[in-house]
């Protein structure tokens, strides 16, 4: 069964990649915009310090509440 594409099934198809296409876009857009700057806040942005958390203290016990 051989079946022909009429042009509102192309049309169709297209409508669905140029929304898919400029949906990816804006998602693009959205994630990797500075947004910060808009807002005037890009004289109080800055790299927060990242570290490794302190050791555990040795020594220290946990209790149940209950007794």
């Amino acid at each position: 069964m051989a079946g022909h594409a009429g042009t509102g099934a192309l049309r169709e198809i297209f409508v669905v990649l140029v929304l898919a296409v400029s949906g990816l876009f804006l998602a693009l857009l959205v994630a990797f915009t500075p947004w910060y700057a808009a807002l005037g806040l890009a004289e109080k942005s800055m790299v927060v310090e990242l570290h490794a958390p302190d050791a555990p203290q040795t020594g220290t016990e946990l209790t149940s509440a209950g007794g």
